[in-house]
């Protein structure tokens, strides 16, 4: 593509070293609860035969993206917090954009069919089982992957394909294509518009449809049940509150062209690095059946 740039500098979070520290302090011990964390739980669910329902498969590959896509960004981000100079080669900046987009729009397809999954069980217990069988499961889950991974290389071959010869500097802890196809030598015009609709639209159509059956799982439960209302109205507020965590900066990042706003690094703080520590505690520390599966898995350890 005529590229001449070989390496981009990140500037990081910040530039002040104490900062920097404070940073590491905060951000390692993150990322080591987001592994752990989702670990135990997809040993929990694939070694105990009473978790094997499609609920707990998808909580299974809801664990499995989430220790991907913060593997992305944050090895990186906790390096360059202790290094002096921030690089990164122009076929790994590539790289780690395909990768990001890859599972983090999978991540958006799946807790998309996580929605459904529980508005079948919720508002048609009777038909659950002939709807979401393990093969459908199953289908759903590659969907999801296969979803992702067609996303991703849209925008990855929108960004390959054009030419870097000047700036390389990129203010953030990583690569993402409102900061890098800023630095390009042409008119990102259409590019930026291809792009704002394809990851804009998805983050707003399956953000809408996680809404809307929720909120069809919300007014069922208060129509049909009265033992448990509140438990569930629960369950469902905190499943809406780490949705909208991770949607929303989505959103405000990618559905209007990115040369029309400055880009808040703070922001991608919240979608790559708490979201994945919100989801293990909000979907699985209210689940008892997890919960009695890990506490056999250690007993079964000591």
């Amino acid at each position: 593509n005529f590229s001449q740039v070989t390496e981009f500098i990140l500037l990081g979070l910040s530039d002040t070293r104490e900062l920097q520290v404070l940073f590491f302090t905060f951000f390692f011990p993150a990322y080591a609860m987001v592994l752990l964390g989702n670990l135990l739980i997809i040993v929990a669910v694939w070694t105990d035969p009473k978790l094997s329902s499609p609920m707990y498969l998808l909580l299974c590959n809801l664990s499995f993206i989430d220790i991907c896509c913060t593997s992305v960004t944050s090895p990186r981000m906790l390096v360059d917090l202790l290094s002096q100079r921030k690089t990164i080669a122009f076929e790994d900046c590539i790289a780690q954009l395909f990768f990001l987009h890859f599972t983090g729009a999978s991540e958006m397809f799946l807790l998309t069919v996580m929605a459904y999954d529980r508005y079948t069980a919720i508002c048609k217990p009777l038909h659950y089982t002939a709807i979401m069988s393990r093969q459908v499961c199953w289908v759903l889950v590659s969907a999801c992957w296969a979803g992702g991974f067609l996303h991703s290389i849209v925008q990855t071959l929108l960004t390959v394909q054009l030419p870097f010869c000047g700036p390389n500097t990129i203010d953030n802890y990583f690569c993402d294509m409102p900061l890098v196809i800023r630095l390009a030598c042409t008119d990102i015009y259409v590019t930026e518009w291809l792009m704002a609709s394809n990851s804009g639209l998805i983050s707003l159509v399956c953000f809408l449809v996680l809404v809307t059956s929720y909120t069809y799982i919300l007014v069922t439960i208060r129509v049909r049940f009265t033992e448990g209302r509140w438990k569930a109205l629960s369950t469902c507020a905190s499943h809406v509150m780490v949705v909208t965590f991770f949607f929303l900066p989505c959103i405000f990042i990618y559905f209007r062209p990115f040369s029309t706003f400055s880009f808040d690094k703070h922001i991608c703080v919240i979608s790559t690095v708490l979201s994945p520590v919100m989801n293990p505690l909000i979907y699985t520390l209210r689940n008892n059946e997890v919960k009695a599966s890990m506490w056999k898995l250690w007993q079964r350890c000591r």
